[in-house]
């Protein structure tokens, strides 16, 4: 579960190695990425919105 995390955080920044994504495809499960990669939109999104609220009080 952890390539899957360090797979999508590089996939946000888009610095992800070519070897890596080739792990990816060969070995990994959609699923996992696509779950990982829901949750972690939403901790961005959260935490974009606590901080615009943060900010703007």
């Amino acid at each position: 579960m952890i390539n899957e995390v360090k797979s999508v955080l590089a996939a946000f920044f888009g610095v992800q190695k070519e070897a890596n994504r080739k792990r990816d495809f060969e070995h990994g499960h959609a699923l996992d990425f696509l779950v990982v990669g829901l949750v972690m939109a939403a901790l961005l999104v959260g935490g974009m919105a606590l901080l615009s609220t943060v900010v703007a009080s």
